[in-house]
């Protein structure tokens, strides 16, 4: 009987994370659950993350409820579950607070009243393995705990190291009616390219949550599938604030396009922070993309001079906007002229062709074919450094 219940909430917690995997709408509208009740549930997995990251069994203990159960795997025993007082014991084997080399982080959560589930991805690179946890979590006592997990995990190439998206909430040109969005193709062209060489990679806007997209093209194949891929779609609606997250732990910074770009990112001094501590301060690269180059124009360097002084930089040209039409007049300023002025060279190429500068650490493409030929070229001298 109890093999019985323990199968049937495997069930449950399997068909939960399956629901919540193909609810767009809970995954484009975050405000249908309250910021208090996110944090508090990413505390809880966060616990979780953290405790097994670091050996404190203490702090995992806060993660689960005491009757949790997780049903996870072996060779020998392809369903085992294991008592969670158990599984805490697990870590008490090893120096409290030392590193055990796992990466943990939240792909994705779903939060229906009191209770969620949760998808984490936990990756360890010196074995080159990947899992991804599933969890069913509600609310005890006042208190946010995982009831269940279970797991699958395979070989990976996936190495922990982080590359940091920049993007734009802006949902208008301006102070206009004129829709605009973070161009669609330059997300995941780029995003496909550093994930398929093992980074992981986080978003951030001036205001966090989601943000407008654009250009989507469902013809396109690689467009079509990240569109359906829950996991993608839920990072861009959950984008991160500039302050949630820390220079240290990134390689390289890709600013995106489209129209939404030209406004609140450039003049965003906590965003320009933190990536001119990420250039200066870690060695790490910046790199824009077409429009996403408005976002480097008013980087300064610790000397106080423009960081596109004195470089060959590329992005959307000044020549190929349509200076009468209405949204061009929406813009606080022309990417080519601006740079010019602070002593950078532009260059570009004829119209839908692809063209990529690079000078020194500073990557950057003139359109949306240009956004794969950027992250390759970074991933290149990544590898040549590491």
């Amino acid at each position: 009987m109890k093999m019985f219940k323990q199968t049937q909430l495997l069930f449950i917690i399997l068909s939960a994370t399956l629901l919540s995997t193909l609810n767009f709408s809970a995954l484009a509208s975050p405000k249908n659950v309250s910021e208090n009740t996110r944090e508090l549930v990413t505390q809880a997995i966060n616990n979780y993350i953290e405790g097994t990251s670091y050996n404190r069994p203490d702090q995992i203990s806060k993660a689960f409820y005491e009757e949790a159960d997780l049903f996870l795997s072996k060779k020998d025993d392809p369903f085992m579950v294991v008592p969670s007082k158990t599984y805490i014991s697990w870590f008490n084997k090893g120096e409290y607070g030392k590193a055990t080399g796992r990466i943990g982080e939240i792909i994705s959560m779903d939060i229906v009243d009191n209770v969620a589930t949760a998808k984490v991805e936990i990756i360890v690179p010196k074995r080159q393995f990947r899992y991804v946890d599933l969890f069913l979590l509600k609310k005890v006592s006042g208190d946010w705990k995982i009831i269940s997990k279970t797991a699958s995990g395979k070989k990976s190439n996936h190495h922990g190291k982080r590359i940091l998206f920049i993007v734009s909430n802006a949902d208008y040109y301006g102070d206009s009616t004129l829709k605009t969005g973070n161009s669609f193709a330059e997300l995941i062209n780029a995003y496909h390219a550093f994930k398929g060489a093992g980074y992981t990679v986080d978003f951030i806007s001036p205001e966090g949550g989601a943000i407008p997209l654009a250009y989507i093209n469902t013809s396109n194949e690689l467009q079509k599938q990240y569109l359906y891929t829950p996991d993608f779609m839920a990072a861009i609606a959950h984008t991160k604030k500039p302050n949630q997250v820390s220079a240290k732990n990134y390689k390289a910074v890709h600013y995106i396009g489209g129209g939404s770009a030209m406004f609140g990112v450039s003049n965003n001094h906590e965003i320009q922070q933190l990536v001119m501590s990420i250039y200066e301060e870690h060695q790490g690269i910046i790199s824009s993309v077409c429009h996403g180059t408005a976002g480097i124009v008013n980087l300064k360097t610790k000397d106080g001079k423009y960081l596109v002084s004195g470089k060959t930089i590329s992005g959307y040209p000044d020549a190929y906007e349509n200076k009468s039409a209405d949204y061009f007049k929406q813009f606080p300023f022309q990417i080519t002229k601006t740079i010019e002025e602070r002593e950078g060279t532009f260059k570009y190429s004829p119209r839908n062709t692809a063209h990529l500068e690079v000078d020194g650490r500073v990557v950057t493409g003139q359109n949306y074919l240009s956004s794969a030929l950027v992250a390759n070229k970074i991933i290149e001298m990544l590898a040549e450094v590491n």
